[in-house]
């Protein structure tokens, strides 16, 4: 079972600046957003209290499940963007439909239960529930229409014009490539296939989550009532059917695909005989799918979870998907059926499932039209490690994902497993994948006899049921497997190995910002940070202790832990940046993360700008601050990227009167990281890695290929580059940086070399933002 949190006081942090009274509703009038952000770190203007606002208005914030949409509607735009490589934008099409599918199960369900329940909690920006719901599904609907326009009417097309790649419908296939594909229905698709009609006799079946049915319609003679059937795609059949080509046929691709559904409708007749037909089309079901757990009631949470996941699959009906052209009878049986708002909650589209032309085309296949391959490198000083322990030993390592090999974490594991004088290892495991090789270490560890400890974090959402198998796989090799702390998630990422060392015990510590995913590791970027630290692994060990419910430190020596302090040691460091902002000092908040919506961190982050902080944000997805508000959010701006990798890590870069302060963390700027999860946030004292931390995000904010830039509105914008200014994509420059190492590296081994993201030229637009020491240290570097 889980173990309880232990009753500590949060750690000590800055007392943030109390809140003023309030003050009339604010008008919010989008800046030219060019200048957001220039000049000095200290801002030129400032908001005396006598002006201030009130920052809890809700005109001065933005819809959580809105901003969300827009982070969707960024990444339809790179899959409608003519520069990106054909497959590629076939990629972002179906990350979207997988997106908006997981947004529905989750977001979408908690808003609906809020409206069964009747609770009249509103949303930040003063929305109710029932209001939230109409403004999705209308931009929702709009976005839709755009995808299909784009894939159906532009990509789809383009690919079979290209000649390799074509999706056909049944009918416009040669005599013989038809005859072989309705015998391969009658010998491997019929058997399988299962019609129900629906009558009093026949009560509508359960239709599971986000599987491909069929709709049919017909009439039976001496009957007045129109007839209704589904039959259900079978899941287990791939949907994309290769068409056999005894011949290369005129107007062929390479490649010739007919949808299952497609082929099944062709057929229906055979499966319901002696009606007459009327049409059939083709719906989709997506249901909640989060999980509801009573940990305090279960006695065993693993068996617990399982019985969840039974249950999630008859969750109620959140969304309908129709493709086709249902009859108004037989849409009103389904809506009523699922209990859905014939308005709102149904969706027409000309393709469903879009996710699933995500594996269409064999990676090995048509290279041209796919971005230039790029392989994880193994950079030094790990490249040329004989014993990786001692070169963690001799300092710290940062690793910067993809573009540097993930390999070294799992062969620092596979070593400690086999190494003898390795006593204990201990793991948090959030998203381990299929077939990890972590596991596998960790399981071997434990059977040559190390003490091996495996924080499972179980109510990894849809990961669940991969986590529990990895969790029994551990137990049965002897891992202490623990499923973390009473009502909390485990999301911090941390290894911890504790190896005897000259008659004396030395801790090594990876923290990271990703899980240990080896799959997700070659396409998010994250950051980790390998360290053999006495205060780190003290700090390491006691998070451990604090996971498996033996004890927790009333203090830190270097981390900052959620939910124990976390929350507000962040307001602290804010508040820090906005008093030496007001005294004259040096102050900038340079942040990166996946989603911003803690109304706490909002209004320091406010009430900073409005003290002349500059700050900037590179928030991937939610973003519920509005930048460019006059008198408010003046110095604030918000970019975004969406490239070929997903933008993960957290990065955290405070200039503390010109004495950099920079973190990297497991941890959003959300309630439920800094209240409902255990999180961990992790100075960085390295000097040099400071510095590259640094300039990661000075290279990221001069993105003018692949960032948009919030606009106070809600609404996103491309970042247009600067007449003159060079092209800088951010995720290529660190390919070639990356590279750039690997070179040198293998020119002259063990070498000493620096290495700089950004040329001069480039880099002095964004230098002037940077507090006076960070511009020297530059300058110095340069030299």
């Amino acid at each position: 079972m889980p173990t309880s949190v232990p009753d500590l006081p949060p750690t000590s942090s800055p007392t943030p600046q109390a809140s003023t009274p309030p003050a009339p509703p604010v008008s919010v009038v989008p800046p030219a957003p060019a200048e957001r952000v220039s000049g000095p770190h200290v801002a030129a203007t400032s908001v005396t209290p006598a002006e201030t606002p009130d920052l809890r208005a809700p005109a001065l914030y933005l819809n959580r499940e809105l901003s969300w949409i827009e982070f969707n509607a960024r990444v339809l735009a790179e899959a409608d963007n003519e520069a990106v490589p054909l497959l590629e934008r076939l990629k972002f099409h179906a990350i979207a439909a997988s997106n908006l599918d997981e947004f529905f199960m989750v977001r979408v369900a908690g808003l609906k239960q809020q409206l069964t329940g009747e609770v009249g909690e509103l949303a930040a920006d003063g929305l109710t529930a029932h209001e939230q719901l109409v403004k999705i599904s209308a931009r929702v609907h709009e976005l839709i229409a755009q995808q299909m326009a784009s894939l159906m009417g532009g990509l789809l097309p383009q690919l079979a014009s290209d000649g390799s790649f074509v999706l056909m419908k049944p009918d416009s296939l040669p005599p013989d490539a038809l005859a072989a594909l309705d015998e391969r229905f009658h010998n491997e698709v019929f058997p399988i296939l299962t019609p129900i009609a629906i009558d009093p006799g026949h009560p509508f079946p359960h239709v599971r989550n986000k599987s491909l049915n069929l709709g049919v319609m017909f009439s039976r003679e001496g009957e007045l009532e129109p007839g209704f059937g589904v039959v259900q795609v079978p899941m287990m059949l791939p949907r994309l059917l290769e068409v056999q080509q005894p011949k290369q046929e005129p107007g062929f691709a390479k490649h010739s695909f007919v949808l299952l559904e497609d082929l099944i409708a062709r057929h229906v007749g055979t499966i319901f005989p002696g009606v007459k037909l009327k049409g059939v089309y083709t719906f989709r079901v997506t249901r909640n799918f989060d999980l509801e757990i009573d940990e305090e009631e279960a006695q065993d949470l693993l068996q617990t979870i399982q019985q969840e996941l039974r249950r999630r699959e008859r969750g109620a009906a959140v969304r309908l998907e129709v493709a086709g052209e249902p009859t108004p009878n037989s849409l009103q049986k389904l809506v009523k059926a699922l209990k859905l708002d014939p308005e709102r909650d149904v969706y027409r589209s000309a393709l469903l499932n879009v996710s699933d032309l995500m594996g269409w085309v064999p990676r090995e296949e048509r290279r041209d039209l796919r971005d230039e391959p790029y392989h994880p490198q193994v950079v030094p000083p790990l490249r040329d490690a004989e014993d990786i322990f001692a070169a963690i030993r001799e300092s710290d390592i940062l690793l910067h994902l993809p573009y540097e090999s993930f390999d070294p974490i799992v062969e620092l594991i596979t070593r400690a497993a086999e190494d003898p004088d390795v006593l204990a290892i201990k793991q948090t495991l959030y998203r381990a994948g299929g077939d990890s090789p972590i596991v596998k270490a960790l399981a071997r560890a434990a059977e040559t006899g190390k003490q091996v400890t495996a924080i499972v974090e179980l109510k990894a959402r849809f990961d669940e049921e991969s986590n529990i198998q990895w969790a029994r796989t551990l137990e049965q090799s002897g891992v202490h497997v623990v499923y973390g702390l009473l009502g909390l998630k485990t999301h911090a990422k941390c290894l911890l190995i504790i190896r005897r060392e000259r008659g004396s015990l030395r801790r090594y510590v990876h923290f990271a910002t990703g899980n240990y995913n080896p799959g997700t590791a070659r396409h998010y970027t994250d950051v980790g940070l390998l360290t053999a630290r006495p205060s780190l692994g003290a700090d390491a060990s006691s998070l451990f202790n604090l996971l498996t419910g033996y004890s927790a430190p009333a203090k830190w020596n270097s981390l900052i832990v959620a939910p124990l302090g976390l929350h507000e040691a962040t307001l602290g460091l804010i508040a820090r940046e906005t008093e030496n902002a007001r005294q004259g000092r040096p102050s900038r908040i340079v942040a990166k993360m996946n989603a911003l919506v803690d109304e706490d961190v909002i209004e320091a982050l406010y009430r900073a700008s409005q003290a002349g902080v500059l700050i900037s944000l590179m928030i991937r997805g939610i973003c519920c601050l509005r930048p460019g508000v006059p008198g408010v959010s003046d110095n604030i701006e918000v970019r975004a990227i969406i490239d070929r990798y997903l933008e993960h890590g957290r990065i955290f870069h405070f200039s503390n009167a010109g004495k950099d302060e920079v973190y990297i963390a497991s941890a959003d700027w959300m309630p439920r990281n800094f209240h409902r999860r255990v999180e961990v946030m992790v100075p960085i004292d390295d000097p040099n890695i400071r510095a590259r931390l640094i300039e990661i995000l000075n290279v990221q904010f001069s993105d003018n290929v692949k960032a948009w830039t919030l606009e106070a509105n809600g609404t996103y914008s491309r970042v247009q580059p600067k007449p003159n200014a060079p092209l800088l994509r951010s995720q290529q420059r660190f390919i070639e940086v990356t590279r750039d190492k690997v070179k040198v590296a293998e020119q002259a081994s063990r070498a000493p070399s620096r290495f700089h993201m950004m040329p001069t030229a480039q880099r002095q637009p964004l230098e002037g933002k940077l507090p006076r020491t960070q511009r020297r240290r530059l300058r110095k570097d340069e030299r």
